[in-house]
């Protein structure tokens, strides 16, 4: 199962993290099966490359609780068929 989850990156006491695709029984910072986004809760910055998040949703990706929060705050759940309302 793959899952959409957050690797942590940067420095001590300044993180910024990696939102990847990435199998359930993988560590944190194991390896990825791709770079979906970056998210930076310091600056509240986000990049969200939508059309992978998307591809591996359709698959049927779970994302965690925090990268699901991120993505409802882009509005990334909107682009999906609508009957997959179980994400909104």
């Amino acid at each position: 199962m793959v899952k959409l989850r957050l690797k942590r990156c940067g420095r001590k006491q300044r993180a910024v993290y990696r939102i990847v695709a990435i199998d359930v029984r993988s560590r944190r910072e194991g390896r990825d099966l791709r770079k979906v986004g970056f998210y930076d809760p310091i600056k509240n910055q986000t990049y969200l490359n939508v059309p992978a998040i998307l591809y591996f949703l359709e698959k049927g990706a779970q994302p965690t609780g925090t990268v699901q929060d991120i993505l409802k705050k882009a509005e990334v759940f909107k682009e999906l068929c609508p009957n997959q309302a179980k994400f909104n």
